[in-house]
């Protein structure tokens, strides 16, 4: 399974709708990948909250949505397409990524369910969406989480339970956190037994510097490829039947204990 993560930058001199072109020829370029990902709130910034209303996006006329829904068709990829402010049709947003199969259907759609900010910003301006979701790609099960979701470890285990295999996670960190993104992406590839596709931001948006660093990490938690900080392309050749052969040689998922009984109290 070749996935190739697209770390674009975002800048506020380039327009959307500049880039969103700039992002479709990008994606339109990796034919031959079986998996293609973009980042977080790749179309305004994930920091430029300020745009986040002008920028809202309703799903059944989202220009993002079009443009990535042609590029995966042209290309023949299977796409997850970053994130985007969706404004849902009764007036809330939602930070929502996108998923297209190579024939450019939308497969899934998945509202960010931690949103960051602490009453600030996203936290303040979006909606939590509520539910788990995964996509049965033809190489392996593909878990949905986006950025802060990160350290939130319990919305993992739910993707494991759902049958993930490869966990893709959009992302628009900042610079100034980037050791823990670092520490984050291997320790939810390691607890999960799962690789990770985790694809950040480069640029500076909303005065936050970004911190690029797109991660591919494995099942034991080794960094198969990582970028630096700048634009980059990075291309990897994932091997979904390591995520059994890992599992059956440290089998530590099958000593969960879950459900227990609260104390009793005396």
């Amino acid at each position: 399974m070749r996935a190739t993560l697209l770390q674009i930058a975002v800048d506020p001199a380039e327009k959307p709708a500049e880039r969103r072109a700039r992002a479709a020829a990008l994606v339109r370029g990796q034919a031959g990948a079986d998996l293609v990902v973009l980042p977080e709130l790749w179309p305004v910034g994930a920091f430029a909250s300020d745009d986040f209303a002008a920028e809202a996006e309703p799903l059944d006329a989202s220009p993002t949505a079009e443009a990535m829904a042609a590029a995966a068709r042209d290309a023949g990829v299977w796409l997850h397409a970053g994130s985007i402010v969706e404004r849902d049709a009764d007036g809330p947003l939602y930070n929502t990524s996108l998923v297209f199969a190579p024939d450019g259907g939308l497969v899934a759609a998945y509202r960010k369910i931690h949103r960051f900010g602490f009453d600030r910003g996203e936290a303040a301006l979006m909606s939590a969406g509520s539910s788990v979701a995964t996509v049965r790609h033809p190489a392996a099960v593909l878990g949905l989480a986006t950025c802060y979701d990160l350290r939130f470890p319990e919305l993992f285990r739910l993707l494991v339970d759902a049958g993930a295999q490869v966990l893709v996670l959009p992302a628009g960190w900042p610079a100034r956190r980037l050791a823990h993104w670092q520490v984050l992406v291997r320790a939810r590839a390691v607890e999960s037994q799962t690789y990770v596709v985790a694809c950040g931001t480069a640029g500076t948006n909303g005065g936050v510097e970004q911190a690029g660093h797109s991660l591919v990490v494995d099942p034991w938690g080794e960094v198969l490829a990582e970028a630096g900080p700048d634009e980059q392309t990075l291309t990897v050749d994932l091997d979904p039947a390591r995520v059994a052969a890992t599992r059956a040689e440290f089998p530590v998922l099958r000593d969960r204990v879950l459900g227990l009984p609260a104390p009793q109290r005396r």
